[in-house]
């Protein structure tokens, strides 16, 4: 039987980092995987091959609507060639997760395929193809989660879909309805939205992106709009019923009456949930919550001293980058060392285009929390490279207390939000105020001038581009 200092259950971006850590830092370390691909959800039939799509339909509705006010003239018919796009999808999927086979290799991590079920404390059986038994003195769970579902959809993996199956389907959708106005769902249903499909989006909150900012919900829910979404808010999906290639969707508004909604497909994305099926939790002592998630406490250990549990299958947000860092955190933790986490700093974004993003708290958060704040807000329409390049929508916004200055959260819809939020981040992490912001050159032109023009209006109204 083969021992190691550390065992990894799932190669998700929680699972894989945390390996890497522990094999940078000395320990013999194992990784075990369900699936052929090592990646998890993320790089596998997540955020990795989503931006796939996301890049691929925008280079096409770029070509459609807006080559020609660039001067550029495509003779004859732009075609969408839908297998082609799914085959480049799954090849930067390929791409990336064997890179991940070749990290492993670099840092001298042992990988089994197969699905890792604790037997006690320290041993663990991994049933692939056939049945090996590992012991390791610590182990981390790294399992993720599996998309969420209400308990009277049926989902056929055909018509009645989750994100998994949106990115291979066959055919662009006539009318798609998007159940759920999150992230999953807004991202996926902008993909087939440039590629012809209509798209109706039911959320039950009243308004979509629920748990981010409300002036950002209310921007990206005006911006949507003003590419033909078609979103209805205040909605209770009731039932979901497919009739040969046709699903129906009933539903209640915020009025109580009955609508209904008619499409060729429906994607279910009503968030995700910690997945733990066959790990055997109990047999090590590990214990689970009543939503399925493992227990942790401040230094991600269970209730079982030398197991650990990070990233989707614990509290917290379920993102890829959250993971990434609970699993330098443990693994610097078992070496000894202190590490830190500012939960408060992990950013989040939606890669709708414009782009969404934010890290800090929101106005809702702070008004609630009694917090004396100022807000300073900056139009990227008043951006030069905003104009140039035809991406004026949106909008970032800084907010600061309004004693010390000191930055609180920052939101911002926009071109490139995505890659602009980590200046928001460094700058909280540094606990800057607007003003030290504010006094930073910012290169021109460029579309983080939104942020320093945003943190001017915080510190003082001073923007000067308004």
């Amino acid at each position: 039987m083969n021992s190691y200092d550390v065992a990894v259950i799932g190669s998700g971006p929680g699972g894989y980092v945390a390996a890497i850590r522990c094999a940078q830092l000395g320990m013999k370390t194992a990784i075990i995987e369900k699936y052929a691909t090592l990646g998890g959800t993320c790089l596998n039939v997540g955020c990795i091959p989503s931006k796939a799509l996301l890049d691929s339909s925008h280079h096409y509705e770029d070509a459609i609507k807006h080559f020609e006010e660039h001067g550029i003239e495509i003779p004859g018919e732009v075609k969408v060639n839908l297998e082609k796009m799914i085959a480049r999808k799954q090849a930067v999927v390929d791409q990336t997760t064997g890179g991940i086979d070749f990290l492993m290799k670099k840092n001298k991590i042992d990988v089994y395929q197969g699905l890792g079920s604790f037997k006690d404390a320290t041993h663990i059986t991994i049933t692939g193809e056939e049945t090996t038994e590992i012991e390791a003195k610590n182990t981390i769970i790294a399992t993720g989660s599996k998309p969420s579902s209400l308990p009277f959809i049926n989902i056929d993996k055909e018509r009645i879909i989750t994100s998994t199956e949106a990115l291979k389907l066959k055919e662009v959708p006539k009318h798609l309805i998007v159940i759920g106005g999150g992230v999953i769902g807004l991202e996926l249903g902008q993909v087939y939205k440039r590629l012809g499909a209509e798209v109706s989006v039911v959320e039950y909150a009243d308004r979509i992106v629920p748990t981010m900012d409300a002036g950002v919900s209310k921007e990206l829910n005006k911006v949507l709009k003003k590419q033909k979404f078609k979103i209805n808010a205040s909605h209770k999906v009731k039932s979901v019923e497919r009739v040969g290639d046709e699903v129906i969707v009933k539903a209640d508004n915020k009025k109580g009456e009955e609508v209904e909604f008619k499409g060729d497909y429906c994607l279910v994305s009503v968030g995700r949930r910690p997945y733990t099926d066959g790990l055997n939790a109990e047999a090590a002592g590990v214990k689970l919550d009543d939503r399925g998630k493992v227990e942790v406490n401040d230094h991600l250990q269970t209730s079982v001293s030398n197991i650990y549990a990070i990233g989707d299958v614990v509290k917290g947000a379920m993102l890829a980058h959250k993971a990434e860092e609970e699993g330098v955190f443990v693994a610097e933790t078992l070496a000894g060392q202190k590490p830190h986490i500012d939960y408060n700093l992990i950013p989040g974004v939606v890669y709708t285009w414009p782009e969404v993003a934010a890290v800090g708290k929101t106005e809702e958060q702070l008004k609630e929390a009694g917090i004396d704040y100022k807000v300073g807000q900056f139009p990227m329409r008043a951006l030069g490279r905003a104009r140039a390049s035809m991406d004026i929508d949106g909008f970032v916004k800084v907010l600061a207390d309004k004693n010390t200055d000191e930055i609180l959260g920052v939101h911002m819809v926009g071109a490139r939000a995505a890659d602009m939020i980590a200046e928001a981040v460094v700058a909280m992490e540094y606990r800057a105020s607007a003003e030290d912001i504010s006094r930073m050159s910012h290169a021109h032109p460029t579309f983080t001038e939104a942020i320093k023009e945003a943190a001017l209006a915080a510190t003082d109204d001073r923007a000067l581009h308004v």
